[in-house]
């Protein structure tokens, strides 16, 4: 897999703009999807301040947050994602066996209930295109409206991002957990 996008030699003012706003925030460097986003600077700040609210200050609880992330990386095989949110899903507390069935492509084998409900919901979605009454109801029911719209909005940004790092070719990044086969 090459990197069809790199980091640009040269940055416009506009680019090194963008470049500060992400760099200055919760995030501090210029990674994964952001590389091939720097050549929309604006596009690329907006996306990342959508991104930075998600993940740093909405309502989704952390672990959910962090099984719609990987179920949209292995919906979309985006390594770089999967690799990334690996151990960030683990630390927020999804089990190791749900991380590892999401990998599968399959439920979640194990944690609280929320995280099946929610790969329920995303997983639909993701399918189908739309989501029936049952996963939404589930749904809404254990989390509220607030975070059901956030696990889809999450779902959304993630997808983004998986479809620019594909275009792109981006790389996983070195030593990172790899998305099983299917």
């Amino acid at each position: 897999m090459s990197d069809r996008l790199p980091f640009p030699p040269e940055l416009t003012e506009a680019q090194r703009e963008a470049v500060k706003c992400i760099t200055a925030g919760p995030r501090g460097e210029i990674s994964g999807p952001f590389v091939p986003l720097l050549r929309s600077p604006e596009l690329m700040t907006r996306l990342q301040l959508v991104g930075e609210h998600l993940r740093f200050g909405g309502a989704l609880d952390d672990d959910l947050r962090e099984l719609v992330i990987l179920t949209v990386a292995r919906r979309w095989d985006q390594e770089f994602e999967w690799a990334f949110h690996h151990p960030i899903a683990l630390a927020t507390g999804v089990p190791a066996e749900a991380v590892e069935s999401v990998g599968q492509g399959l439920p979640p084998a194990a944690g609280r209930p929320e995280l099946r409900l929610v790969w329920d919901l995303i997983d639909e979605l993701q399918r189908t295109g739309g989501v029936g009454d049952q996963a939404y109801g589930a749904a809404l029911a254990a989390l509220g409206e607030e975070q059901v719209v956030a696990a889809v909005a999450t779902a959304g940004y993630y997808t983004t991002l998986a479809m620019v790092m594909n275009v792109a070719r981006t790389p996983p990044p070195p030593g990172g957990a790899r998305l099983p086969d299917r």
